[in-house]
């Protein structure tokens, strides 16, 4: 019951905002595949790809 342990509550909704908070960040810094890490990264200003 949420009236009993109020702490344990708080407690899970911080432990899966932290690994929703993870997966975004893992989401966002991750390559699209294995040839991009290889590949010298050169910014062209005309074809910038923003994630958002």
């Amino acid at each position: 019951m949420p009236q009993m342990m109020p702490m344990s509550w708080i407690t899970l909704f911080t432990f899966f905002s932290l690994i929703l908070i993870t997966f975004n960040v893992m989401n966002y810094y991750m390559p699209f595949n294995k040839s991009t890490l290889k590949k010298s990264i050169k910014f062209n200003t005309k074809m910038l790809v923003w994630k958002w």
